[in-house]
C-alpha cells in the first residue's frame, strides 16, 4: 500500500515538475476563468439566491512534497490542513470546492499560489483532495464558489456532503 502511495506521488510530482500535464481543455477557457458570483433569484423561491459559479474546470492536489515549505502567505504547507493554492483569489479568501464527480463539498481557505500546470484552476492540498474523494485520480473537476466574509459564520462545521 505505501509502495502504491509513494509511486503515486511520485508520478504526480514528475508531472507537475515537467509540467507535462494535459493540454488546456475547455475548462481553462478564458469565460471559465471570468466567470464571478452573481446573485440568481430563481421564480418560485421565498428569496433565496443562487449564484453562478466563480469557476469551473480541472483540480489537482499537492502533498508530502510540499510539506514544511512556505506558502506565498508565508505560512508552513501542512497537507492535512483545508487550504490551496490559485493563481488569482487573494490569499485568505475562502473557497468551496464542488466535486462534480460526486458531490461532495470542502470549503479551503486560500494561502498559496498556483497551479503551475495549465489548464487547471485550483491546487488543493492532499486533505482537501482526500475530503472530495480524488486523491487517486490526481485530478477532477470541480465547482468553485467564493465564500464572502458575511458567508464564513454560517459555514457549517463538516467539510463535506455526501
Amino acid at each position: 500500500m505505501r509502495r502504491r502511495i509513494a509511486h503515486g506521488l511520485a508520478s504526480v510530482l514528475v508531472v507537475v515538475s515537467l509540467g507535462a500535464a494535459q493540454g488546456p481543455t475547455s475548462s481553462g477557457s478564458k469565460e471559465a476563468q471570468a466567470t464571478v458570483p452573481i446573485p440568481v433569484r430563481k421564480a418560485g423561491t421565498s428569496g433565496k439566491t443562487h449564484t453562478k459559479p466563480y469557476q469551473i474546470g480541472t483540480a489537482s492536489w499537492y502533498g508530502e512534497d510540499f510539506e514544511g515549505k512556505e506558502t506565498a502567505s508565508g505560512e508552513p504547507y501542512n497537507m492535512y490542513d483545508l487550504t490551496a493554492a490559485h493563481p488569482t483569489l487573494p490569499l485568505g479568501s475562502w473557497v468551496r470546492v464542488t466535486n462534480l464527480r460526486n458531490g461532495r463539498v470542502v470549503h479551503v481557505r486560500i494561502n498559496d499560489r498556483g497551479p503551475i500546470v495549465p489548464g487547471r484552476i485550483i491546487d488543493l492540498s492532499y486533505g482537501a483532495a482526500e475530503t472530495l474523494h480524488f486523491t487517486h485520480q490526481g485530478l477532477q473537476q470541480v465547482r468553485l464558489d467564493v465564500i464572502q466574509p458575511e458567508q464564513l459564520a454560517e459555514l457549517r462545521p463538516i467539510t463535506y456532503q455526501p
